[in-house]
């Protein structure tokens, strides 16, 4: 299945995200790095990477669906903070334990890494320890993106995720 910008659109319209008003702030100027922060650049890469070994095999578009659903939600708000460090410090953990950047990891080697933190078996927290930032602010993050779209949805039979209307045909018809 092929995931498109309109996914991601979609998917940000479902999280109540502005997409355009944030499209807009991020073009005006780049957020002002921290120390030890990766750029931006850098953050939208290793989602993607992240996205690559999260994401069902079936789908495809991932850089572009992703890219596109970041733009609106790094924006400066405390979130996009908290987005910034989670990944910031999963990235060390990369250049420290596989001497690379997680975009320079081959996807089984991200998979291991995501392991190796304990993103796959930790509890969300936003403020918790770095497995539970990661949960929280990558993978979960990827997941919603994915599944509050309409084509991701279907991939679990959600044919009409949660504020995409899809008329009164869909409410009277069962599951495909």
């Amino acid at each position: 299945m092929e995931l498109t910008r309109r996914d991601a659109t979609a998917a940000l319209a479902a999280v109540g995200a502005t997409g355009g008003v944030a499209l807009a702030a991020l073009r005006e100027g780049d957020r002002a790095e921290d120390e030890g922060t990766l750029d931006e650049e850098s953050v939208r890469a290793s989602m993607v990477a992240v996205a690559t070994v999260v994401y069902p095999s079936a789908v495809d578009g991932v850089e572009a669906f992703v890219n596109r659903f970041l733009d609106g939600r790094l924006t400066g708000s405390t979130h996009a903070d908290g987005l910034h460090t989670a990944v910031s410090e999963l990235d060390d953990a990369a250049r420290s334990w596989h001497g690379v950047p997680i975009a320079d990891l081959s996807e089984s080697d991200c998979d291991r890494l995501l392991r190796e933190v304990g993103a796959d078996i930790a509890e969300e927290d936003r403020d918790g320890t770095l497995a539970e930032r990661v949960r929280y602010y990558v993978v979960n993050e990827l997941l919603l993106a994915l599944y509050a779209s309409p084509t991701g949805g279907e991939l679990v039979g959600l044919e009409n995720p949660q504020g995409h209307p899809g008329g009164t045909e869909s409410y009277q018809r069962g599951p495909r």
